[in-house]
């Protein structure tokens, strides 16, 4: 179904990856990208479950907006182990202006499409979207 904001719709394929990294751990992390041939939401990488969210770093763009998901893996203050799945919205300061516009307007409806992600964050440079960010990000929801 497309969004009434813009246009944007979101391939089946993408909930389908998304219901496999959180209910059978087969993916570390989804990287996702709008498709302007089709104006959909497809999957753009997969992260093996070995993976390590540097990698996921590694895999983004610096001048392409991304949707990604993270399966974070975390010790609490409190000294228990504990998981999350974190959605970042990627808009990096050397992407085009209109694609900024679409990822902005499209990033709530499918963020809603992915039913279990308990973080959120957006970044624009990769300081933004550091490792220990996230934790805390974590940690504190």
């Amino acid at each position: 179904m497309a969004n009434a904001a813009s246009g944007i719709a979101v391939n089946d394929n993408c909930k389908a990856k998304f219901l496999e990294l959180k209910a059978k751990r087969n993916y570390r992390y989804i990287v996702f990208k709008i498709e302007d041939a089709t104006q959909q939401v497809v999957v753009d990488k997969l992260g093996q479950p070995g993976d390590k969210y540097e990698d996921l770093i590694a895999s983004m763009p610096s001048n392409e907006c991304r949707y990604a998901v993270f399966d974070l893996d975390f010790t609490t203050n409190e000294n228990c182990n504990k998981s999350k799945i974190v959605f970042i919205a990627w808009s990096p300061d050397a992407s085009r202006v209109r694609s900024k516009m679409v990822y902005a307007s499209s990033k709530d409806r499918f963020r809603k499409e992915l039913d279990g992600v308990q973080v959120e964050l957006q970044a624009t440079d990769l300081s933004e979207m550091s490792y220990d960010i996230v934790k805390e990000r974590a940690i504190s929801h």
